[in-house]
């Protein structure tokens, strides 16, 4: 497996939210990492179809800018009554005009999107989150660490500690939302933990297992 040189890798994003899940995902391996948005990078436009196609736009454009391996994640919610969406447009559909982000406009819209299809019972209410990390060095070459957690979609939201769709989302086998959930709860894993909760946290456990350990 190619060595990443110096233990130095770039966080491709810009995201607040995902910088702060990645720093505490980030926190045990000692690696050395800086980001996207410290170092001033533009965001680039996102024009996959695939988790896996956006990850790798995100994630080459920061290899290429500072000649250094970069991570970047895709992620999003995909609701089964509404066929995977909102999907790779997860983010999409909560951007305004005026180019700011408001999720609770987007769990709305997911909201009416449902009930207009009579997704009323648990089941017809079916959702996942999904995430794809890449990592990708300056030559372009490139590896991918997938991770989904199985779920329902629940109204109103409920929870202010997560951020995008966590406050709708429940997981199986759990009776809160990610929105109310900590840090440490939704992605608390460490080596030799058998398993991981979010999708971030499982596409994550894959890398470091492949990676950092």
């Amino acid at each position: 497996m190619r060595p990443i040189p110096d233990r130095k890798f770039i966080l491709a994003s810009h995201n607040k939210g995902k910088l702060a899940e990645f720093a505490e995902l980030l926190e045990p391996f000692g690696y050395q990492i800086r980001s996207a948005a410290e170092l001033g990078l533009d965001e680039p436009e996102e024009t996959g179809t695939r988790f896996e196609e956006n990850a790798y736009i995100k994630a080459f454009t920061a290899a290429k800018a500072t000649g250094l391996p970069a991570l970047a994640d895709d992620s999003g919610m995909c609701a089964d009554a509404l066929g995977g969406a909102p999907g790779v447009y997860s983010a999409d559909w909560a951007t305004l005009p005026d180019g700011k982000r408001d999720f609770s406009q987007a769990m709305e819209k997911v909201e009416a999107l449902l009930r207009e299809k009579g997704g009323v019972t648990p089941e017809a209410r079916r959702a996942r989150f999904v995430a794809v990390l890449c990592l990708c060095f300056p030559d372009g070459e490139a590896e991918y660490y997938r991770g989904e957690v199985e779920g329902r979609l629940v109204w109103p939201p409920r929870g202010s500690l997560g951020f995008g769709y966590d406050p709708i989302f429940q997981p199986d086998g759990h009776d809160r939302t990610f929105g109310e959930m900590t840090g440490e709860e939704k992605h608390g894993w460490r080596p030799g933990d058998a398993q991981a909760l979010s999708h971030r946290a499982r596409a994550f456990k894959k890398f470091a297992e492949a990676r950092l350990a």
